[in-house]
């Protein structure tokens, strides 16, 4: 997308380049969410993004706690289980951000394989196993993302020194806790209805929802009540 000057011009090529490839016959790519690919089936599947915050996603995490985790885990089922013969994950390593590199960690669904039928491969010279550099974190934690690096294959040489990494860079990348919001209060969630704030950590509430229980959520997305 580097050779456009916006989305709108990489969305016009795209559109151009895709009428004339439907003149044409041959082998063509079939591009879809996973939603969109319950119920269907292709001989090879590839499967791109699975990392931290993009999937599992964060804000959904945040937002739904172990129930979204377990829906997230239930459309990488979806995903896999599309392809016949070969199923191709991928994720990446370092991605660009708002102009900015920042390193990623695997999906922890991909531990999750039965590593008897997984073939790893890599692009990043010298590490084999970067699945295996994931820290243990909590099922709804947001990981550490170390944006001072580009190359963050570098992480992968040690889980110690990648959470000593990480301790150096979190506290100073906390969001502060609103001014507005205060323990006991009573707000208002568009989704979740009413509750009442139990815990405050950062820009996360801990929250007692009239009647859907217990959530952690951000706080930009409550209003006092």
């Amino acid at each position: 997308m580097e050779d456009f000057e916006s989305l709108a011009g990489f969305l016009d090529h795209v559109s151009l380049v895709m009428e004339n490839e439907e003149q044409r016959d041959g082998p063509k790519v079939t591009v879809m969410t996973l939603h969109a690919a319950k119920g269907l089936e292709f001989p090879t599947v590839f499967l791109a993004g699975w990392e931290e915050g993009l999937f599992p996603n964060q804000r959904a995490l945040d937002e739904g706690g172990l129930a979204s985790l377990e829906e997230e885990r239930r459309l990488a089922y979806v995903g896999i289980t599309r392809a016949r013969r070969t199923a191709v994950i991928t994720h990446a390593a370092n991605r660009r951000v708002y102009g900015q590199w920042q390193s990623c960690l695997p999906s922890r669904f991909l531990a999750e394989l039965p590593q008897r039928y997984v073939r790893q491969s890599t692009t990043m010279a010298g590490q084999t196993r970067l699945w295996s550099a994931m820290p243990a974190v909590d099922p709804v934690a947001r990981p550490v993302r170390l944006d001072s690096h580009g190359p963050g294959w570098t992480r992968a040489g040690g889980q110690d020194a990648m959470r000593a990494r990480a301790a150096t860079i979190s506290a100073p990348a906390r969001i502060a806790a609103r001014v507005d919001l205060a323990v006991g209060q009573r707000v208002f969630h568009q989704k979740f209805g009413y509750g009442r704030i139990t815990a405050i950590d950062g820009d996360k509430l801990d929250i007692a929802f009239e009647s859907a229980g217990t959530k952690r959520v951000i706080a930009s997305f409550v209003t006092p009540a």
